[in-house]
């Protein structure tokens, strides 16, 4: 299964028999369809969820072949691939959350040409938050969102580590529009009401303390 954020509404490619997001009872604003294997009709499900439309407001799609499907649909866009850092404080047992452009978010950006990804990963976290007395752990779920570039679509797969660290000082890096840089318990953001890109927020949830 592949879920995709398009204007922050997920897109899910899943292969027939596998669960569906919604296993019991659909909202009405969800539409699931049998992809019919004629690539160009992707671009009419992304451009639903793209404009924002609130008859329908999240989709999945279902494929005898998932593979076969995240190939065609992967095929309209540019990849662009980036690495962040779920970073835990041992001290305090807080998760490290940077606020920027009006949304909380987590420590990523581009992985430069030729760069490992966990090493694109630490990169990030310490250019963005100062950070850099951090050890890194287990690889966590990869998330999917697209946007649109000055020419094509553009599919960014984010790919996030766990990381543990001791130091506590935090220097956001205003160049980057990053306004504030805080330790704060996953718990609380998902339950707080705060603006979370929902990509984040489902990363989150499966990475929450019991």
């Amino acid at each position: 299964m592949y879920v995709i954020y398009i204007n922050d509404r997920p897109l899910t490619l899943r292969a027939e028999g596998e669960p569906g997001r919604y296993p019991d009872q659909a909202p009405e604003t969800h539409l699931t369809a049998r992809y019919s294997g004629k690539r160009k009709s992707l671009l009419n499900y992304a451009d639903t969820l793209e404009k924002g439309s609130q008859k329908v407001t999240s989709v999945e799609l279902v494929a005898a072949d998932v593979e076969e499907l995240w190939t065609d649909f992967r095929s309209h866009y540019k990849w662009v691939e980036a690495a962040g850092g779920v970073v835990t404080n041992l001290d305090n047992q807080r998760q490290l959350f940077i606020y920027r452009r009006g949304f909380w978010d987590l420590p990523k950006g581009k992985i430069d040409d030729g760069e490992d990804r966990a090493a694109a990963a630490l990169r990030e976290v310490a250019e963005e938050t100062g950070l850099r007395n951090t050890k890194l752990g287990q690889a966590l779920p990869t998330t999917y969102h697209t946007y649109r570039g000055n020419k094509r679509r553009i599919l960014k797969p984010t790919y996030w580590y766990a990381m543990t660290t001791r130091q506590k000082e935090l220097v956001p890096e205003t160049g980057e529009d990053i306004l504030r840089a805080e330790w704060r318990q996953v718990e609380e953001v998902l339950a707080s009401g705060d603006p979370l890109y929902e990509n984040l927020r489902e990363l989150l949830r499966q990475i929450e303390p019991e």
